[in-house]
């Protein structure tokens, strides 16, 4: 597709040899946004790839040529301890995080596809994710860019000051 910034990047399931950079990544990704400033812990959550990869399914970015992994997320079903909104029949993405040095690439919107992909693939009927409030500009320009639409009822909070809004993309064409 002309003018399609993902069109040299590969999207695939990630290999424990990646985990470190996927770790390394993902937590620069957030301290550059700003999220994890007074956060306890959150920073070792995002960085235990293993974990993560054993409980859902963590997806990377790759550059084609370089083999280079630029970006990551972790897609989750209902039942999974990092799925915090999605009901039956839903599934959810979490920590979806782009290299600071490689974000314009594509790579977020790639993933966001992909995790789109495999909820239609296994059926769901949408996928629900949470951004924090305030923060991640680019963030909610990108979702809402793409489809997803707030969810106001489904909004938490995790920790005091960390105010977490719902989102929605509905797959199966009605409203979301």
């Amino acid at each position: 597709m002309p003018g399609d910034r993902s069109a040299g990047l590969l999207v695939r399931r990630a290999v424990p040899a990646e985990f470190a950079a996927v770790a390394r990544l993902t937590v620069a990704a957030y301290e550059a946004d700003g999220q994890l400033k007074g956060e306890n812990g959150y920073g070792v959550t995002l960085a235990d790839v293993a974990t993560r990869a054993a409980e859902g399914e963590v997806l990377v970015a790759v550059d084609r040529t370089t083999g280079v992994v630029l970006g990551s997320v972790t897609f989750v079903l209902p039942g999974s301890p990092y799925a915090e909104l999605s009901a039956p029949g839903e599934a959810e993405f979490r920590m979806l995080a782009v290299d600071p040095a490689a974000q314009g690439r594509g790579a977020g919107v790639a993933l966001v596809r992909a995790c789109l992909s495999r909820a239609a693939a296994q059926g769901c009927s949408a996928v629900v994710i949470c951004v924090r409030s305030g923060l991640a500009e680019a963030a909610h320009r990108l979702y809402a860019g793409l489809g997803f639409a707030r969810t106001p009822d489904r909004d938490w909070s995790p920790l005091p000051g960390v105010d977490l809004l719902a989102l929605r993309y509905d797959l199966t064409g009605g409203p979301a």
